[in-house]
């Protein structure tokens, strides 16, 4: 007598308590209330500051005065630096839940080298002068790592260790190579190291126009593998045991981190920090869940991304100090800190 199969289990974690549903929800509201207003400063604060008032005219006014024309060229400024902060954010927490590993990011796995191999590249041996080029030869560059860390570590029964080491494996290589251009060709060193730093200076709707379906893509595929990562974290045998297809799961995170990362690097150069400081704090108040770590680092880290660019216009000012230093200073000690303080959340 045949005897129907029992229905195959799904992959999620146990609900929380409505409790602590509520808390979290009022707080990723919180947050995003808070980014609003980083992203109104981020417009208001520069060289020179403006009132509410002439933020408020530029943006739904704008008659083409000197003030409306100012006001623009920072709301692209701003908006690439939102979309930035949210690829990075996804795209370190994805790399950290696959990897397991707590303090990885994009830099870890050799995402951020690629992208910047491929400016270098692009500059020495292809005479690429202009940012519109630097993007997508960057892209291009994250996309070949991302590719080849998941044919040596991805592909068959990979696991965490498999998948750093292959990262740390390519990082090395592209570093000598990076160097070892850098230093032969001087001409490329000079342009190279205005990029390298990382910087939202050169935001344009053109770049955004650019980067913008890429990271669109990578969002959409990040958030929908909240429940398979969730099912990955307890272990392989487990999450087979769930119902969650592997190697599917490891293909689509490295598919999502590289098109986050890739593009928000071709567009701000290599920024450092944000994708692993945000989901590691993040996760400290959230627990492990990946429904609900994503949504948090999506809107954290542009606001830490907007804040250091405030800050970065603030404190040198006529001048600026490029984002990406500026989010390495904060960030660095404050990372310290909150490791040392307490021990370092677990996936």
């Amino acid at each position: 007598m045949l005897v129907d199969s029992p229905p195959e289990p799904r992959a999620e974690t146990a609900p929380a308590p409505p409790g602590r549903r509520a808390t979290r929800s009022a707080g990723l509201l919180v947050a995003v209330a808070v980014l609003v207003l980083v992203f109104v400063a981020s417009i208001a604060v520069g060289a020179k500051s403006m009132p509410i008032e002439q933020v408020w005219h530029g943006l739904f006014h704008d008659t083409g005065t000197y003030g409306d024309v100012v006001v623009g060229e920072r709301l692209s400024r701003s908006v690439l630096g939102l979309l930035a902060g949210v690829a990075l954010g996804l795209s370190g927490a994805v790399l950290q839940a696959l990897t397991r590993n707590p303090l990885a990011d994009p830099g870890l796995l050799g995402i951020n080298l690629g992208a910047s191999a491929a400016v270098v590249t692009a500059i020495s041996f292809f005479g690429v002068t202009s940012l519109s080029g630097y993007v997508w030869f960057a892209f291009v560059g994250a996309a070949l790592v991302g590719v080849l860390l998941y044919a040596l570590g991805g592909a068959r029964g990979a696991t965490p260790v498999r998948l750093a080491l292959a990262g740390t494996a390519i990082s090395a290589a592209l570093y000598g190579y990076l160097q070892a251009v850098m230093i032969m060709d001087g001409a490329a060193l000079n342009k190279m190291r205005f990029w390298t730093v990382g910087s939202l200076a050169s935001a344009n709707t053109h770049t955004i126009q650019q980067v913008l379906p890429f990271l669109a893509v990578g969002t959409v595929l990040a958030l929908g593998l909240a429940r398979p990562l969730n099912a990955m974290a307890m272990g392989d045998d487990t999450a087979r045991a769930l119902g969650a297809h592997l190697a599917r799961t490891r293909a689509l995170s490295m598919a999502a981190a590289t098109l986050l990362c890739g593009a928000a690097t071709a567009a701000c150069g290599p920024i450092v920090f944000v994708g692993l400081m945000v989901p590691h704090i993040v996760r400290s108040f959230t627990g492990p869940d990946m429904r609900w770590i994503l949504p948090y680092a999506a809107v954290l880290s542009p606001v830490l991304l907007l804040g250091a660019d405030v800050v970065g216009r603030i404190v040198a000012r006529p001048a600026e100090l490029q984002v990406g230093i500026v989010t390495a200073v904060i960030g660095a000690p404050v990372f310290v800190f909150l490791v040392r303080r307490r021990k370092v959340a677990q996936l």
